[in-house]
């Protein structure tokens, strides 16, 4: 096979199977000596396999991997970075009880006598440092140091132990604006220098900031590989999310008329730095409020802030009676909230504990563990909602972890149904779940509203939102950017505010 020489790294066919899903199927990838190209796509499109793959973390199944010309098979991270391919994740790996010194140097200490030599493992440190604008002392502990700092100490490490390719995923994700644009210029000067450069983001503003070239994978599969000079947002977001837009959606289930709905509760001035900015949102009752926006966008910080997973920095929430505590889950629930997990294996069940005992897990959190709740009502419980939402089990007494995906799904919406929440979060409630289950749940959504439930739900699927949603936020950039009522809850107007670029436009009419 004969490879491109323009080209510092090429991919070709690349295939990786794991049981029941095909992750990357035949994938080409193109990477130019001093070149940043953004490697994009949606939750489960297959970026961080091809990382895998790339960096020895995962043995491929098929295809070729050629650095400078010649063919490469890393069978771990450490032969990766000796043939030139480093990495640096959104949580740094390095060690914060450290020096930058010993970080910088880990596995390559310089020694004398036997003895590791402090004073040339500082210069060692320092000349590493030399020509990314800091100014720290290498012989300070690295927890010392903020975030962006770490960031960039680790990829000071990772170019001095690879030199070639360097992989960054998620780098910015814990950064404010002015750490964006220090991080930006270390990977311009290192673009100048000719390293080639792959950018994970799913901050759509940095990566046309940043970037030259753009591949999209969707569901394991290469969509385009693009100039992102030549690319609009809006064509961008098409690759991304699989669909063009429309100007209308037909065939939905819910009629969108904007009706004044009694206020059930007001989030004001509510955030959390590096999470998601401060934002005002009220919440009718009975009302089926859409959360939308790009993975990454702020759509699940959001819900965390709200549930009390992560603490407010700003702002806070009332109801008609007052000032709210929404300081942690407990509070949260205690005031008559509920929140459904987008990650149901690791965070919503408990795959040991019978479906019985995962439904009353909420309702027992509520009254506290000095009440616990009786088997024989926790029984009723699981037969009630085993009927009501059809869970396909052969008892309440059957593990959790033995259904299937949707089943699963059921059993955490029948948890916090039983719990009667005023308020319940729905982060991707459909998600991996079957076409039968899939309508099940959305139907289950407007029944439980209908009987005067408030409900938030995020989702990737817009037809879904658009389904079910009486009123539509848009985020982007961890910020919510407009509200959508009415007729303008369509395909078209959703994608358009996630594309629209820059925050002079995000308080902007849609």
């Amino acid at each position: 096979m004969t490879f491109r020489c323009d080209m510092l790294l090429t991919i070709r066919s690349l295939t990786k199977t794991f049981p029941g899903t095909k992750a990357l199927d035949r994938v080409d990838f193109d990477l130019a000596a001093g070149e940043v190209h953004a490697l994009l796509g949606e939750n489960g499109a297959g970026k961080s396999t091809l990382i895998k793959c790339l960096t020895g973390a995962y043995e491929r199944d098929e295809g070729v991997i050629a650095l400078d010309g010649a063919t490469v098979s890393p069978r771990s991270t450490s032969e990766a970075q000796e043939l030139g391919i480093g990495t640096v994740y959104q949580e740094v790996n390095l060690l914060p009880n450290l020096t930058v010194a010993q970080n910088l140097t880990f596995g390559q200490e310089p020694t004398r006598f036997g003895m590791v030599d402090r004073r040339a493992q500082r210069r060692q440190a320092e000349a590493m440092l030399e020509g990314y604008g800091l100014d720290i002392d290498v012989g300070r502990d690295l927890s010392a140091y903020s975030v962006a700092i770490r960031q960039i100490i680790a990829i000071a490490r990772a170019v001095a132990l690879s030199g070639k390719v360097l992989i960054l995923d998620e780098p910015t994700a814990s950064l404010d604006a002015r750490e964006v644009e220090t991080l930006f210029d270390v990977v311009r000067g290192l673009r100048d220098r000719g390293l080639g450069i792959v950018f994970v983001s799913h901050f759509l503003d940095q990566v046309f900031e940043l970037t030259d070239r753009v591949t999209v994978l969707r569901n394991g599969q290469k969509v385009t590989t693009e100039r992102t000079a030549d690319l609009d947002r809006v064509q961008l977001i098409e690759h991304m999310l699989g669909r063009a837009l429309e100007n209308e959606v037909v065939g939905h289930a819910k009629t969108h008329v904007a009706q004044d709905r009694p206020e059930l509760l007001a989030f004001e001035n509510f955030g959390r730095r590096g999470h998601v900015e401060p934002f005002d949102l009220t919440v009718g009752e009975g009302e089926v409020l859409g959360l939308a926006g790009l993975l990454g966008s702020g759509r699940t910080e959001s819900a965390e802030l709200m549930f009390g997973l992560a603490a407010a920095h700003s702002g806070g929430a009332r109801d008609q009676s007052g000032a709210l505590d929404l300081s942690s889950p407990r509070a949260a629930i205690a005031a008559g909230f509920g929140f459904a997990p987008e990650e149901r294996k690791e965070d919503g069940i408990v795959a040991d504990l019978s479906v019985r005992e995962n439904i009353a897990l909420a309702l027992q959190a509520r009254r506290g563990w000095a009440r616990p709740v009786p088997r024989a009502e926790q029984l009723r419980l699981a037969d009630e909602y085993i009927e009501k939402l059809d869970i396909r089990t052969s008892g309440p007494e059957q593990p959790i972890g033995d259904l299937s995906g949707g089943n699963q799904q059921k059993v955490v919406l029948a948890r916090w149904l039983a719990m009667n929440p005023r308020f319940l979060i729905l982060d991707e409630p459909t998600r991996g779940i079957d076409v039968g289950a899939h309508a099940e749940i959305l139907r289950l959504i407007q029944q439980v509203t209908a009987q005067g439930m408030s409900i938030l739900v995020i989702s990737s699927e817009l037809d879904e939102l658009i389904a079910v949603a009486d009123r539509v936020i848009v985020v982007r950039d961890r910020r919510h950017v407009a509200e959508l009522t009415g007729s303008e809850i369509t395909t078209d107007t959703i994608v358009r505010a996630i594309a629209a670029p820059g925050r002079d436009q995000a308080e902007a009419s849609v």
